[in-house]
């Protein structure tokens, strides 16, 4: 994964409630285990008006929407759509519990803002910015889990968090081994 500190973009406005899995990677491209090449098919049965595939959306990084965004069937396919396509942010008042935790495992933030705040968003037309380390977006603030934001400052997924500890789990299997009598290979 890559370290997040800021983006700075323009905002997708996506004014739909609801969005689940489904709607951004449809079930026929979720035949393949690769991270890569998915973004193509991102919400891919929503039409050609839809706003991502309008060329003045097409580099957004950042995604305002509704509520309960991520809905449906657990797929990370998704997280790794919207990455792949370049996405980084999405902004709504709540998303499903598992595309929560798979985006950000994946290196995408997801930032929950009451829904009034959301629509001032949306109404932008001019890039802003995203501070994880200030927690701001433009000019709200937001809450984020300490130990979610320092993954992603770090850029760290569950692997690599793992191994910022390897020295100390060296030392508890050396002290493991050495007090059961265990022959280690190592």
């Amino acid at each position: 994964m890559q370290a997040f500190k800021t983006v700075t973009s323009i905002i997708a406005p996506i004014a739909i409630a609801n969005i689940d899995t489904d709607m951004i990677i449809p079930k026929q491209y979720l035949k393949t285990i690769h991270r890569s090449g998915l973004g193509q098919f991102l919400f891919s049965d929503m039409g050609d008006d839809f706003i991502l595939k309008n060329p003045k959306y097409r580099q957004a990084q950042i995604i305002v929407t509704e509520e309960n965004f991520g809905c449906g069937s657990s797929r990370e396919h998704a997280a790794w759509s919207l990455l792949d396509f370049g996405i980084k942010v999405i902004v709504a008042p709540s998303f499903a519990d598992i595309f929560y935790s798979n985006a950000f495992k994946n290196g995408l933030l997801l930032i929950a803002l009451p829904r009034a705040q959301c629509q001032i968003l949306r109404d932008i037309t001019t890039p802003v910015t995203v501070d994880l380390e200030a927690k701001t977006i433009a000019d709200f603030s937001f809450e984020i889990d300490a130990q979610r934001q320092q993954t992603l400052l770090e850029g760290l997924d569950e692997i690599g968090e793992t191994l910022k500890y390897s020295n100390e789990i060296k030392a508890f299997e050396e002290k493991y081994c050495e007090k059961t009598n265990f022959n280690s290979t190592r």
